[in-house]
């Protein structure tokens, strides 16, 4: 149970402001929203289950302490990413199949390599578990995509997220820098080190902060 309410929380936290949830955003003007929540729900639960099944079996060739490590590395890294922000490039313009297909196929090809489909692999190597990340993740997207669906219909225009993504970036980095805490060795927790690495946390934000992109979600213009 853990497992599965780590993974969604950790999901829903990362796909604030991600590329997929702008995609949700921009198919939900142009197609019904359950044609939209379908193919989301599918494209996910193939994307994920290959994540997790890479999580899972890292973990027979790998120390789990070196695994836990890179995954608390890694939320820092998302966080970092979250304050960035995405850019919606053109996945939602691909033509040429069903509404759904369309979708689907988006939403597969956008979540390859992006930070929610890494915090999925990273989450299935903590927790050495197959099932319940799987799981978790899925119900996640499933949420996040949810909220980009009322943006784009019920609402009908772009709620300022700034404040939800330094939210989701700020937990992702406690809880980075916690589980770092948690797996290095003792000698490398002196005070001198600590203090380094926090300052070089808050440098990193400062930085990453002044690169933060503006996300424009396109509207129908029909």
């Amino acid at each position: 149970m853990t497992a599965f309410l780590t993974s969604l929380v950790f999901v829903v936290l990362a796909e604030m402001g991600d590329k997929t949830q702008l995609l949700a955003m921009a198919f939900a003007t142009r197609y019904h929203w359950k044609t939209v929540m379908w193919g989301v729900f599918v494209a996910t639960v193939f994307n994920h289950l290959f994540a997790v099944v890479v999580g899972v079996y890292l973990t027979k060739f790998i120390p789990i302490s070196y695994v836990q490590i890179a995954a608390a590395a890694s939320f820092i890294l998302f966080g970092l990413w979250t304050i960035r922000g995405d850019e919606l490039g053109d996945e939602d313009k691909r033509s040429g199949y069903s509404p759904f297909w369309t979708v689907a196929i988006a939403f597969f090809i956008a979540e390859m390599g992006d930070k929610t489909q890494l915090a999925t692999v990273a989450l299935a190597a903590q927790f050495n578990a197959i099932i319940p990340v799987w799981f978790g993740t899925t119900a996640g997207m499933m949420v996040a995509d949810a909220i980009g669906i009322i943006i784009g219909i019920v609402l009908g225009k772009k709620i300022p997220d700034r404040l939800v993504k330094w939210f989701a970036a700020l937990v992702f980095i406690f809880f980075g820098l916690y589980g770092l805490y948690e797996n290095l060795p003792s000698f490398l927790l002196t005070p001198p080190i600590v203090i380094g690495a926090i300052i070089t946390i808050i440098v990193l934000i400062y930085l990453v902060a002044r690169m933060e992109q503006k996300t424009i979600v396109p509207r129908n213009q029909e």
